[in-house]
């Protein structure tokens, strides 16, 4: 079900065909009745660049499974305008994925995904 800025289902698949494997398998989550959110609201990809490289980092030392963050780093490093975040959840609640959009939310600037850990494991590390 939308929340935050209520962008439809259909509207997200679209913006997820692009083709990376990180898009592809939030869009398979996505079909796959996962939840989402996009909300409200912008922020600058420079910062967002900054949290997000150091997560890279903590995943990796951590050996926490991602997708896309590498490539959603550096996008958002060399992207000028503010974002929009959404969020998808697969069904499982076993991978999130965060997107970040453009302003009006028409394109998809960069994708990542972490995998959880599963319910009741005793690794307390989040992204």
């Amino acid at each position: 079900m939308p929340q935050g800025g209520a962008m439809e289902r259909e509207q997200l698949e679209r913006l997820l065909g692009g083709g990376d494997k990180t898009s592809a398998a939030a869009l398979a989550a996505l079909r796959a009745d996962a939840s989402y959110v996009v909300w409200d609201g912008m922020t600058s990809p420079k910062a967002l660049a900054t949290v997000y490289g150091r997560r890279l980092r903590h995943t990796l030392r951590k050996g926490i499974e991602t997708s896309g963050l590498a490539q959603a780093v550096q996008r958002l490093d060399l992207y000028s305008r503010p974002v929009r975040l959404g969020q998808i959840r697969t069904a499982d609640g076993s991978w999130i994925f965060v997107l970040f959009l453009d302003a009006d939310g028409s394109t998809l600037v960069a994708c990542t995904g972490v995998r959880r850990s599963p319910p009741g494991s005793a690794r307390q590390d989040t992204c």
